[in-house]
């Protein structure tokens, strides 16, 4: 079984660029109903179910294809849903901070500067069409890639590690920036925890 992890913060700990209202709802409600409708969706009378109940999310994605077909697009969308906003929770804070290191490095060396990279990471998520995320990824070759998904799919179902990522799904801003993404996303970067984002860029290098 799975379940909605806590969240690191208090809903309002990211005012004034993610409001309480938002928090609340996206992670009580939507996180929550992935969760809920993952563990239903594997509970249904299918005996290879207990094995995939076993695996944790993320072994799920990249196993996708063990997955049975008739379930296997519910199981994408909400192991997806699950996934995605677990490790988004924690690739945010309340202090300012920014990338160090080997990521600063690794990030200067393939997009020229971190203002390139903020630059290119953004129109990323502009151009996703609809509902999705934009994600940097480390690929198979220990290579920084910008990835953009539709819906909940996660980069790990092609093999690719996410180590910092955004949510464009209208209910992640509607509440405070209406359809204006732009500012929704120009305003994200200051909750950006880079610390957890370079764990992840250094666990999988």
């Amino acid at each position: 079984m799975f379940s909605l992890p806590k969240l690191p913060y208090s809903y309002n700990a990211l005012e004034p660029y993610i409001d309480e209202a938002t928090m609340r709802i996206h992670y009580s409600k939507h996180h929550a109903a992935y969760v809920d409708n993952l563990n239903k969706t594997l509970e249904t009378n299918f005996r290879a179910n207990k094995k995939l109940q076993k695996l944790s999310v993320e072994k799920l994605l990249i196993n996708v294809k063990s997955i049975p077909e008739n379930i296997r697009q519910t199981v994408v969308n909400n192991a997806g849903g699950h996934a995605n906003h677990s490790f988004f929770w924690q690739i945010m804070s309340s202090e300012n901070t920014q990338p160090q290191g080997k990521l600063l490095l690794a990030i200067e060396s393939e997009f020229g500067s971190l203002d390139r990279f903020k630059e290119a990471f953004s129109q990323k998520a502009m151009s996703v069409f609809g509902s999705g995320w934009a994600f940097l990824t480390v690929t198979k070759e220990g290579k920084l890639k910008l990835k953009r998904h539709s819906f909940q799919n996660s980069p790990l179902m092609q093999g690719n590690i996410p180590i910092l990522g955004i949510d464009v799904w209208e209910h992640a801003y509607y509440l405070k920036y209406q359809n204006r993404r732009t500012d929704y996303i120009q305003a994200w970067w200051n909750v950006v925890n880079w610390p957890q984002v370079s764990k992840n860029y250094e666990k999988n290098i």
